[in-house]
C-alpha cells in the first residue's frame, strides 16, 4: 500500500483524515479503524500507452482547444475539400456530390444570423492584420474577447468592421504590452490612423476597459532599434528619461515625443549623428514635437547641449 495521503476527504466510520491509497487494489483505506471509504477509483488518464512522442500524438483524440478567434470557438465540424476518405483513397462521383452538398449547408447553417456573419468577417479580418503586425497569440485572443463583448453591446452599429478590429487589436496590444502604435495598426487595417483613433476613444469609452500607458523604456529599445543606435547612446537615453520622469516633466505628455527627444539628446551628448528627421521619422510624429520637448529638458535638466 502506498503512504499517499488524501486530506480532502474524512472516514466516514470515525472521521479520521489519515486516508491511504492502495495502488494494486484502487482502494481508499482509513489507518485508524480500517474502514474502506471508495472501493473502486477512477482512472483519469488515458487508456492507451505510448513509449515516444510520436505514438503519442497518433493515438490522441481529443480535439483542438477553444479559441476566440473563431466565430463558433472551434466548436463546429470541418469537412475536408479533399474528397478523399480516411484511408486515402478518392471518393466515388456520387459521394463528392454529397460531401459538396453537406460542406454548403454546414457552411450555412454555421453563420445562420447577422451576428455571426459579423464575427466570421471581422475575426478574420482580424487574424489577417495580427499576422501582418507579427501578434503572438495572447494578444489575438485579447482583442477577439473585447471585439466580442463591442458586438454584445451593439457598438458596431453605424462602424466599418475594419475600424473597430484595428481598435481592438490597438487596445489589446496595450493590455498586452506590447509596442505597436497606432498608425501601425491602421496601416495594417488599410484606414486612416484618424478614423482608428476616433473608434479607440469611442471602445474604451463604452468599455471601460483596464488600458495600462505606454511604457517609454519599451519605446526607447524600439527607436533605437530602428535607428541603430549604440549601447551607451541608449543607456545615457534612459539616465535621462529616468530624471524627467522623477522631476514629473513626462506628465501630460505624448510618450512617443519625450522619448523621441531624450534619444536625441543622448546622440548629441555622444557625438552620435542623428537627425532630429530621422528620429521624428522613426517615432512616426513631427520635428517640432521633439524640439519642444527637446527644449523643456534642457531648461528643467542640468544639460550642456552643443548644437
Amino acid at each position: 500500500m502506498s503512504a499517499v495521503l488524501d486530506n480532502i476527504r474524512a472516514c466516514d466510520e470515525c472521521g479520521s483524515t489519515a486516508l491511504v491509497t492502495d495502488n494494486e487494489t484502487g482502494e481508499l483505506v482509513c489507518t485508524q479503524c480500517g474502514a474502506v471509504i471508495v472501493d473502486t477509483i477512477i482512472d483519469q488518464g488515458p487508456e492507451w500507452r505510448a513509449f515516444d512522442l510520436e505514438q503519442q500524438q497518433r493515438l490522441t483524440r481529443v480535439g483542438a482547444p477553444l479559441t476566440l478567434t473563431i466565430h463558433d470557438k472551434g466548436l463546429s465540424t470541418t469537412i475536408s475539400w479533399q474528397n478523399q476518405d480516411a484511408t486515402g483513397r478518392r471518393l466515388t462521383p456520387q459521394e463528392q456530390e454529397r460531401q459538396y452538398r453537406l460542406r454548403k449547408w454546414q457552411r450555412r447553417t454555421s453563420s445562420n444570423d447577422s451576428t455571426q456573419r459579423n464575427l466570421t468577417h471581422a475575426l478574420s479580418e482580424m487574424n489577417r492584420i495580427a499576422n501582418k503586425l507579427n501578434l503572438p497569440k495572447s494578444a489575438t485572443e485579447t482583442a477577439a474577447m473585447i471585439y466580442r463583448r463591442a458586438i454584445q453591446r451593439r457598438l458596431i452599429r453605424g462602424r466599418t468592421i475594419q475600424s473597430v478590429v484595428a481598435s481592438a487589436l490597438y487596445m489589446a496590444c496595450r493590455q498586452c504590452n506590447l509596442i505597436r502604435s497606432l498608425e501601425d495598426v491602421a496601416k495594417a487595417a488599410n484606414i486612416t490612423r484618424k478614423e482608428a483613433a476616433r473608434n479607440y476613444r469611442f471602445l474604451y469609452k463604452e468599455l471601460q476597459q483596464d488600458v495600462p500607458p505606454v511604457d517609454r523604456n519599451n519605446l526607447i529599445t524600439k527607436f533605437v532599434s530602428k535607428l541603430r543606435i549604440s549601447g551607451p547612446t541608449e543607456q545615457l537615453a534612459r539616465q535621462i528619461l529616468g530624471k524627467a520622469s522623477e522631476k514629473k516633466l513626462t506628465i501630460g505628455r505624448a510618450p512617443e515625443g519625450i522619448t523621441a527627444a531624450c534619444i536625441y539628446i543622448a546622440c548629441k551628448l555622444n557625438k552620435e549623428d542623428r537627425t532630429q528627421g530621422e528620429i521624428a521619422k522613426t517615432a512616426q510624429i513631427t520635428e517640432v514635437t521633439i524640439r519642444n520637448r527637446y527644449k523643456e529638458l534642457i531648461k528643467n535638466l542640468d544639460f550642456i547641449v552643443e548644437l
